[in-house]
């Protein structure tokens, strides 16, 4: 398990009558494997976690461990409100054949410094996969600090983190004070390159799902050293990537999937399918950027990965 490269986020698709969309779920994976990811997660935000049984998170993992055949890495996402919950869903993911645990602070009760170290410190030690942590005190309102990630350093799974704290100085911060103990991959669409750039391992991905060829080939130029024609891309991608920084980036996301060809609009309640104006001027957005799709570089790397999922 190596947390390097783009991790799509993935979406959870649902037929009209709120059941999972198995057949739609394959057809983004495959578009995913196709454009060289090097691994999904299941069951994150975007993901709709907190409104996932857990039969349909074992449905999604089982489904999604037979099409990848192990060729990347499938990671269960855990987002719970009790440490004893998060404990069963690790335990879960082991019995799954997950590869690794995304790991958010307890939901709902805003737990302080100590009592955060202590559940990531509980839940690591009751299991051997690998944890990313996922580090967005914007939406969960807990900041995981350097202090705390030192703490966390005692535990030897607890190997990287999703970087989601809208601070592009923090993967400095990280590089500086732990040096390669934490792999670092970014968790917000809109500041992917930038930290890439900034030493960046990786990044856990939104609009991925909707534009997966773009997403990887800009990973892929950041790594080889393209620059420009890595922005060249991200600037063209960037208005489609700020649908990721708002509340309602499932519903948007999902849009542009439908849009794409790759997912449909179903949500599942409280959220709503957009409607009205915001429909309009999201549509648009994500119309406006089909329309205007750059061509992308050949990537030796992306294609050989291509030809291997084929």
């Amino acid at each position: 398990m190596e947390w390097k490269g783009v991790f799509p986020a993935l979406t959870t698709p649902f037929t009209a009558n709120d059941e999972l969309d198995l057949p739609m779920f394959e057809k983004g994976l495959n578009a995913q494997l196709s454009a060289g990811v090097h691994g999904v997660i299941i069951g994150g935000s975007l993901g709709e976690a907190s409104t996932l049984t857990t039969h349909e998170k074992k449905q999604l993992m089982e489904f999604a461990l037979e099409k990848v055949d192990s060729k990347i890495p499938v990671i269960l996402n855990i987002a719970e409100s009790s440490t004893k919950d998060a404990l069963v869903q690790a335990t879960f993911a082991k019995q799954c054949g997950a590869a690794g645990l995304m790991l958010l602070p307890p939901m709902r009760y805003k737990s302080d410094d100590r009592e955060t170290v202590e559940y990531f410190k509980t839940v690591a030690t009751s299991t051997e996969l690998p944890i990313m942590i996922y580090n967005n005190p914007v939406d969960y309102k807990i900041e995981v600090t350097l202090d705390m990630f030192a703490e966390l350093a005692a535990c030897k799974n607890v190997t990287a983190v999703k970087e989601s704290t809208r601070d592009v100085s923090n993967v400095t911060r990280m590089r500086n004070r732990f040096g390669d103990r934490y792999k670092i991959l970014c968790g917000v669409d809109t500041i992917a390159m930038e930290e890439l750039l900034l030493g960046a391992d990786g990044w856990v991905a939104g609009l991925v799902n909707a534009f997966p060829n773009e997403t990887v080939a800009i990973y892929e130029l950041c790594r080889a050293g393209k620059i420009e024609e890595a922005a060249t891309i991200y600037r063209w991608f960037m208005p489609l990537l700020e649908l990721d920084i708002h509340p309602k980036l499932v519903q948007y996301i999902k849009l542009a999937q439908t849009q794409a060809g790759l997912g449909t609009e179903y949500v599942r309640a409280p959220r709503l399918v957009l409607a009205g104006e915001e429909r309009k001027r999201v549509l648009k957005i994500i119309n406006d950027g089909i329309a205007s799709r750059p061509s992308l570089p050949q990537n030796a790397a992306t294609k050989n990965k291509s030809a291997a999922y084929a």
